[in-house]
């Protein structure tokens, strides 16, 4: 019972706040001043994500070396930016793809 009543809350406070966006997203200007800090604030965000990742990573990515990481990070850059149009899935799978070319190459 507790648990079902604890379900039905959290489910309604992340529906409130989903059906408050769709309501207050028809009244946002898109080249406002307050639209554009955010677009800030989360490119800013995934950057610093980004460089944690780079610089201190966690898990098996730890086990890995900086110059193997920021190869596969060029790569990703090189064809998420230059090669494809900012294709998302092709940058990180170049870098995913990247990293596992690297870790054999450091085996054989």
């Amino acid at each position: 019972m507790t648990e079902s009543l604890l379900v039905a809350i959290c489910g309604a406070a992340t529906y409130l706040w989903r059906g408050l966006g769709v309501v207050l997203s028809g009244r946002v200007r898109t080249e406002s001043p307050v639209f554009t800090w955010v677009g800030c604030v989360a490119w800013a965000m995934i950057a610093g994500l980004t460089m944690r990742i780079l610089l201190m990573p966690a898990g098996v990515l730890a086990e890995t070396s900086l110059l193997d990481r920021a190869i596969g990070s060029a790569v990703a850059m090189l064809l998420y930016f230059v090669l494809s149009r900012r294709n998302l899935f092709l940058g990180v799978g170049s870098a995913f793809v990247t990293m596992i070319v690297l870790s054999l190459l450091q085996r054989a």
